[in-house]
């Protein structure tokens, strides 16, 4: 990969961790927190959206129909995130689902795309890919046999996020939509899906939004800008080594839950990121 293509994820990578963290450190994240971020991303998002929709033109109609089945599967994403953390251990759910979701975008990225990584780049995103899954069972491996419930929803949302993934790679790459026109409006279709949940009883989404300002700002503003910058990657470097590439976002998600929360299985976690550094390494050299 390119210096500008790294540069990109890298700070895709330092956005997305911070958001996380900060949801983290909020102790929020239901469906009205979500619905206010939806919120602030649509505006923030707005005027660089609508600017880069004017040069779409007859092709409009697409971009719509493919932003509104990408808003659909990223809240396919969330409900079903949701439900498997209800249903199973995140100790579980969490490392499956970063795990195989990459993993899949790249045998279908080149299945679908032709795409062809070289062998260090093949390598370098299985070694990510491992490596992503060592941070996420962290002590948890005791019940990973037990757990039925939690891999099928692992797997389950890594197969979203394949799929979501390789739809977006589709629409700024092969059919050439403008990522943060196509990225806006996917973020007005998650906006206006979520807003019967959110005002439902306005009175709590007000409590939430005077609660929490500070991350639902955060979240909106960070979340955006590391999708967005994933997307125009997408544009300069094949998506079998951006998606497996991005996931270096959960060894910063990892160290931090360890260095600010005081998450436990330290060694783990530094071993785990130690083989995503290394397997990014290898992706910039493939």
């Amino acid at each position: 990969m390119t210096s500008a293509v790294l540069l990109l994820v890298a700070i895709a990578a330092v956005a997305h961790a911070t958001w996380n963290l900060t949801i983290k450190a909020a102790g929020t994240s239901g469906t009205r927190f979500l619905w206010l971020t939806f919120v602030v991303a649509t505006l923030a998002v707005a005027p660089f959206g609508i600017a880069s929709l004017v040069q779409v033109g007859p092709r409009m109609p697409l971009l719509l129909l493919l932003a509104l089945a990408s808003g659909i599967l990223q809240i396919t994403y969330f409900l079903t995130l949701q439900r498997g953390y209800r249903l199973g251990d995140v100790s579980i759910v969490y490392p499956l689902a970063r795990g195989s979701g990459p993993l899949l975008a790249v045998v279908f990225a080149i299945v679908l795309f032709g795409e062809r990584p070289g062998v260090l780049g093949l390598v370098g995103a299985g070694v990510v890919v491992a490596g992503v899954v060592v941070i996420g069972l962290a002590g948890g491996r005791g019940r990973f046999g037990a757990n039925r419930t939690g891999i099928l929803y692992g797997l389950l949302v890594g197969a979203v996020i394949a799929a979501y993934t390789l739809w977006d790679a589709n629409a700024v790459v092969q059919q050439k939509l403008p990522p943060l026109g196509y990225f806006w409006i996917t973020a007005i279709v998650q906006l206006i899906a979520f807003a019967p949940f959110a005002l439902q009883r306005p009175k709590f989404t007000i409590a939430v939004a005077k609660q929490h300002w500070a991350a639902v700002l955060v979240v909106g503003i960070l979340s955006p800008l590391a999708y967005v910058l994933i997307l125009f990657a997408f544009t300069l470097a094949p998506v079998a080594l951006v998606a497996p590439a991005r996931e270096v976002s959960v060894v910063l998600v990892a160290l931090g839950g360890w260095l600010l929360f005081r998450e436990p299985h330290p060694v783990q976690r530094i071993i785990g990121a130690v083989v995503v550094l290394g397997g990014v390494a290898l992706l910039a050299i493939g």
